[in-house]
């Protein structure tokens, strides 16, 4: 299914008059909700297969690091070992709240469950409320609010409950 085919079916769905439309092929599902404030759209693609390329000039050996800078990523590495990251599930633009005058969805310190929203992500002129899938404690927000964020880009470090 291609992005046409995606826009038309939407504007079909908001036509009629329907809440929900669940569509699954090989390898490909969606899921359009509607008649909520704002419309949700629910899509996984599988990755395309990565190529590689063969490189004209032979590789340079990268210098070596020193001790310092090792043993100062140790102990952070370490660190956020105990945390689940929340990424986003797609490209788009991240917002905190769902619109400038209302609160954030989630803050620091704050108790998430899964399926509660905890951001929005714009992408293509719709905005996809992102829920969490693990319940804990956000321990921090790792992207600002309105910044452009890449697919599986960590969003949130989360201490599991």
């Amino acid at each position: 299914m291609d992005i046409k085919q995606i826009q038309e079916l939407i504007k079909f769905v908001s036509r009629s008059g329907v809440n929900e439309v669940a569509i699954e092929q090989e390898n490909f599902k969606i899921t359009i909700k509607t008649n909520q404030a704002p419309t949700v759209v629910n899509a996984t693609v599988p990755a395309l297969p990565v190529q590689q390329v063969q490189q004209a000039a032979p590789p340079v050996a990268p210098p070596a690091a020193s001790p310092a800078v090792e043993t100062k990523s140790a102990p952070a590495a370490d660190d956020t070992s105990k945390y689940i990251t929340i990424k986003s599930p797609m490209i788009g633009t991240f917002y905190r709240s769902a619109s400038p005058e209302k609160p954030s969805f989630v803050n620091v310190g704050d108790e998430v469950t899964a399926g509660k929203v905890i951001c929005i992500i714009e992408a293509m002129k719709l905005f996809n409320e992102i829920e969490s899938e693990v319940s804990g404690r956000i321990v921090k927000v790792l992207v600002d609010n309105a910044s452009p964020v890449e697919y599986d880009q960590p969003l949130f470090l989360v201490e599991p409950a």
